[in-house]
């Protein structure tokens, strides 16, 4: 009976052992495991990326011809071939072409202004005009007030006399106290006083009322670009020709370039693109031709 007893309790001891020992390795049991990724399962949406900063706005000017969905150019349109009118009062010339591609190539109308030529650089600077091209030569000393676009074309300067004075009129010293012409504001004013220090300097606003004081005898001959002075002497009638003095190629060999406001970096980039692609694919040459028979046909 004894026996039956201790057996008892002996029993019952291990169960209770059994117990606490089940209920602390269920306390210490390792945590469930993550569920492993489904790796066909569609990845959760990317976060969007924060947005980077715009394009570097547009300059003054180039804000103002979208805006008005126009290009406005300077230019003094007595000037052939450069710039200057045909039969229609159109505006005609090589500079012209030009500026038709730039407004072009901005997707913009273009909307020329006439005026006088020293007029142009102040108009483009206080934003009247857009851009000037008016055969401007490229020089350090206008560079200091505005900028300028890669050069476009390179020409030589002419000394246009009276058609018997041409052997008259062979060096510097012959010229010593004459007069001698030049468009108000050019470079060729400038060619003058510095390669001509004895002469004088006459000045008017426009190059066919300096051909007339040439060719009634009042100024000993005016100095002009050699594509428009060929023109000049080939609608004279013989009354005017190409001086035998000539200008040394370090004296008076100019680079023409488009005027812009400072401050514009974008549109000169711009403008130079519109450049460089006219000169590469000859489409400015054949306006320059273009342009000169015409000027020749209308006798300007």
């Amino acid at each position: 009976m004894k026996k039956n007893v201790k057996a008892a309790a002996l029993i019952l001891c291990v169960l209770m052992l059994l117990s606490v020992l089940g209920g602390c390795a269920a306390k210490t049991a390792a945590p469930t495991p993550a569920p492993t990724p489904d790796p066909t399962a569609e990845a959760p949406a990317a976060e969007e990326p924060v947005e980077e900063a715009s394009a570097a706005a547009d300059g003054p000017v180039m804000a103002k011809i979208k805006a008005d969905g126009k290009l406005v150019v300077g230019t003094e349109a007595q000037y052939a071939p450069y710039e200057f009118k045909d039969l229609d009062a159109n505006f005609v010339g090589c500079d012209m072409f030009l500026a038709q591609k730039i407004a072009e190539a901005l997707g913009v109308k273009l909307e020329i202004v006439d005026m006088s030529f020293d007029g142009i650089i102040p108009a483009v600077q206080t934003g009247q005009v857009d851009l000037g091209i008016a055969a401007f030569t490229n020089t350090p000393a206008r560079a200091e007030v505005i900028d300028f676009s890669d050069l476009y074309e390179t020409s030589m300067q002419y000394l246009i006399v009276a058609a018997d004075k041409t052997d008259v009129y062979t060096t510097k010293e012959s010229l010593a106290g004459l007069k001698v012409g030049a468009q108000k504001g050019t470079i060729q004013s400038q060619l003058i006083t510095s390669a001509l220090p004895d002469s004088q300097l006459f000045e008017l606003d426009k190059y066919p009322e300096l051909a007339l004081e040439v060719t009634n005898g009042n100024i000993a001959g005016l100095v002009v670009d050699s594509a428009v002075g060929d023109s000049i002497v080939a609608n004279s009638n013989g009354a005017l020709a190409v001086s035998s003095f000539a200008f040394s190629a370090e004296e008076a060999s100019f680079g023409k370039s488009v005027v812009i406001a400072k401050g514009n970096e974008d549109l000169v980039a711009a403008v130079n693109e519109v450049i460089a692609a006219v000169l590469a694919d000859g489409s400015y040459q054949a306006a320059y031709d273009e342009a000169v028979a015409l000027a020749a046909d209308m006798g300007v």
